[in-house]
């Protein structure tokens, strides 16, 4: 994988920080107004991480204006910006790689017009292309008011 994307933001390039749920949100709108389609964005993290929490900055930052939901049982939401369209995708529920035909896989995460943001990435396994910006989001064991974000 190419050391930075050119289509992420420099905030993207490897990092580990821990960071209050202001300061992750504060951190994803950041990102969000830097990135710039198309860009395929990985969020993983234990349930609870705080995934959607960043996926919404990141929204609101990138000119989502509507209320951005966890698409955990829709498994794909999409959104209007100024910018582009985002997809907001959640694997959480997908029974491995072959229910990833049936939500147009392909489709989404090459959309050439599109800022894409997939929860539980692990779950694609081997059709989740190279190139994405991967970002893991994990508890802080010393402090459980703050999530460590690994960026990169």
């Amino acid at each position: 994988m190419p050391a930075h994307h050119p289509h992420a933001p420099p905030l993207a390039p490897r990092g580990r920080l821990a960071l209050t749920r202001d300061e992750l949100q504060a951190w994803g709108e950041a990102f969000g107004r830097a990135a710039r389609a198309p860009l395929l964005v990985t969020l993983s993290g234990d349930l609870g991480a705080g995934k959607t929490t960043l996926a919404q900055a990141i929204c609101r930052g990138y000119g989502v204006r509507e209320e951005v939901t966890s698409p955990t049982f829709a498994l794909v939401h999409e959104y209007a910006s100024p910018r582009s369209r985002v997809l907001h995708v959640d694997l959480y529920r997908l029974d491995g790689e072959s229910g990833l035909t049936n939500i147009g896989w392909d489709e989404i995460v090459y959309d050439p017009h599109a800022l894409v943001l997939v929860e539980w990435p692990e779950r694609a396994g081997t059709r989740l292309p190279e190139g994405h910006v991967p970002i893991a989001l994990e508890h802080d064991p010393t402090d459980p008011e703050r999530r460590l974000l690994l960026a990169g």
